[in-house]
């Protein structure tokens, strides 16, 4: 089987775990191995990819700053730890890309960001934006509001959910094994490294193990968990050894891993989950102009729409129908009832007169429209 190679990925999410950015016993970043990992990014970064980075590290940080003892924290102290690690390791990172002519944006998010439709939306706009300018959006969980009953409690699959969200086609959690095992590699001398997983079978899964430091919460379980998370999102993902100097550059040089494949890709995988798994909310009635233009690929635009039908809120899901009452396709609305049936049937450069705040220039972006084929994609 051929394997993919890196230059073949437009946008790629980097996960990064505490044990490999901060030494323990020191409580401090290791900026060696800091400074190799964002030449590998700004290698990517500029032959034209985007690039995302899910950091971990800020309680780990501020532990060692507030000169907290080893072991399980409280909560409250993981919290506080979180708030004072978090200006560190932003400040580390925005310093180890600047170096670069990279420019970093920090993002907190907390499980509502990516589980509430709304917020999502938000956030994945905010993604966006900082891509299309060029920046590489440093992303960690917010520790110091999350409890043990909102979080993600690994970063593992936060960052697939980022993928997901940032709509990446590639995902790469760095480690501190190589990748996947067929038995634990510390207590069996003849485990092997799996190279590729074309699916995530009941046999893979039992592959799986537990966390391996106080410092990285998650261990070969959780990264099964974002493989299949970041593979139904149309992302691949790879299990890299991250101990190692230069970690993104040794996988493009052909460096033992495990790769997990998607058949589809981002796109396709937003479609089809548009299509087949929301219940619509209401109903765009649109004219045969607009029809065209989003058959033809185009976004759907207030000035084509005719109708709204509903009580829905912006993020939510609604059919898309012809004037003749045919469905078209269904799509993530970008405004909610009572503003979408203000600015239906006016330009989209009236839409802040009208509503006196800016909006999308969508009503529905092709991005997050289904045509009626694409279920059967």
């Amino acid at each position: 089987m051929i394997l993919p190679k890196l230059d073949q990925f437009r946008r790629i999410v980097v996960k990064v775990g505490s044990s490999l950015l901060v030494d323990r016993a020191r409580g401090e970043v290791k900026r060696d191995w800091l400074h190799g990992l964002a030449d590998d990014l700004a290698a990517l970064h500029h032959r034209g990819a985007d690039v995302l980075v899910v950091s971990s590290g800020a309680v780990a940080l501020g532990r060692s700053v507030l000169g907290l003892p080893p072991g399980a924290l409280k909560l409250e102290d993981s919290q506080a730890s979180a708030a004072v690690g978090q200006i560190a390791l932003a400040r580390i990172w925005a310093e180890a890309l600047a170096e670069r002519n990279i420019v970093a944006g920090q993002i907190l998010v907390t499980f509502g960001d990516t589980e509430e439709r709304r917020r999502y939306l938000n956030a994945r706009e905010t993604l966006g934006r900082l891509m299309a300018m060029r920046a590489v959006p440093v992303i960690n969980e917010n520790d110091t509001v999350a409890t043990s009953e909102i979080r993600y409690g690994d970063n593992d699959r936060l960052a697939a959910r980022v993928a997901t969200m940032a709509s990446a086609d590639l995902l790469i959690l760095l480690s501190d094994v190589a990748g996947l095992y067929d038995a634990p590699p510390a207590q069996d001398p003849n485990a092997r490294l799996i190279p590729v997983v074309p699916r995530i079978s009941a046999e893979i899964e039992a592959m799986a193990g537990g966390a391996a430091s106080e410092l990285s919460r998650g261990g070969m379980q959780t990264k099964i968990e974002a493989a299949k998370i970041a593979t139904a999102g149309g992302a691949h993902m790879v299990i890299a050894d991250g101990q190692q100097p230069n970690p993104v550059g040794r996988i493009a040089q052909g460096a033992s891993c495990t790769w997990f494949l998607t058949p589809s890709t981002p796109v396709t995988a937003r479609k089809k989950w548009i299509a087949g798994s929301l219940a619509p909310q209401g109903v765009l009635t649109i004219d045969d102009g607009a029809a065209r233009a989003i058959i033809g690929g185009a976004s759907l635009l207030p000035a084509g729409v005719k109708n709204v039908e509903g009580d829905f809120s912006r993020g939510d899901c609604v059919l898309i129908r012809n004037a003749q009452g045919g469905e078209i396709g269904r799509g993530l609305v970008g405004y909610d009832a009572g503003h979408a049936s203000r600015i239906i049937g006016h330009n989209s450069r009236q839409i802040a007169a009208i509503l006196g705040i800016e909006g999308r220039l969508e009503m529905v972006h092709r991005d997050d429209m289904a045509l009626a084929g694409d279920a059967f994609a």
